[in-house]
């Protein structure tokens, strides 16, 4: 008989996912992780109850959240992914001929057995010779590794839980340290139409940290609200400026570069909370 995951998002909005299987259930010393075969969007994991990604839309979170940074960083040699323990984001980063190296920071050892076990699709990263998985507190790590990275990649869960501090003025202030003098790095940063106040938050404190802050869009079936927001601070390169970007010679199920120039044109809403003419 199928489970109903009651997915709560605010006192106005739940989704209901109808589970056909759990496949893997466990209490982590951070959170409940489990692996659920959805009805839907097939096998997806889900931490503290929440959906996190699917099987069937992954890819398109994964590639806007790397592709957009490394296509506008000209020379992305060495890669950190706060996050992201599913490893898709680190599977498409690695795609990069420049990127050499990809250090993917996941806090919880729970969600990377878990991934390398059910969901190969992404977890597929864990193996490329190109990404280092590094099981430590993602916070620390960035105050520990000055000037190190050309691009950084936040890929969080929901401001909850062991996540809340990724989406802090601070700890932007310590991504900025461990950049490279012309860094970029990018975060996930929630729903246009449930967590604007959110955008607005993570926009102005990487806008006081950087000389270049710009969101971007893309659309996700997972995620609630459907349209999801990026943010990017970078101290040297802005993507408006790209006339020309380096060819991709990789494949890609979403991205491309028309996407990459169109994710940075903004609804006129967004525009005006954001303070953009």
């Amino acid at each position: 008989m199928p489970i109903i995951l009651n997915e709560k998002h605010s006192t106005g909005l739940s989704m209901n996912w109808t589970v056909d299987k759990v496949l893997y259930h466990q209490k982590s010393d951070f959170q409940e992780v489990a692996i659920l075969e959805l009805q839907e969007l097939g096998r997806a994991l889900a931490l503290d109850g929440a959906i996190q990604v699917t099987v069937k839309d992954e890819f398109v979170y994964n590639e806007m959240i790397t592709h957009v940074p490394l296509f506008t960083h000209p020379n992305p040699e060495k890669v950190l992914i706060i996050g992201g323990g599913d490893g898709g984001a680190a599977r498409e980063a690695a795609k990069h001929p420049k990127v050499k190296q990809v250090d993917m920071c996941e806090i919880d050892p729970v969600v990377i057995e878990a991934c390398r076990e059910y969901l190969p699709e992404m977890s597929v990263s864990y193996d490329n010779p190109k990404v280092n998985v590094i099981t430590k507190d993602g916070i620390a790590f960035i105050k520990n590794n000055p000037n190190t990275y050309d691009v950084i990649i936040i890929d969080s869960s929901d401001p909850v839980g062991p996540a809340v501090e990724l989406f802090q003025k601070q700890f932007y202030t310590d991504v900025r340290g461990a950049l490279k003098e012309d860094g970029l790095f990018v975060c996930q940063s929630e729903s246009l139409f449930l967590h604007m106040q959110l955008i607005k938050d993570v926009y102005a404190s990487i806008s006081s940290l950087f000389p270049i802050a710009r969101v971007y869009t893309s659309t996700n079936a997972t995620y609630p609200g459907f349209l999801w927001s990026y943010t990017m601070g970078s101290k040297r390169y802005d993507p408006l400026a790209k006339e020309e970007l380096e060819p991709q010679t990789f494949q890609t199920k979403y991205y491309n570069h028309d996407l990459f120039k169109a994710s940075f044109a903004l609804p006129n809403f967004l525009k005006e909370e954001l303070g953009q003419k």
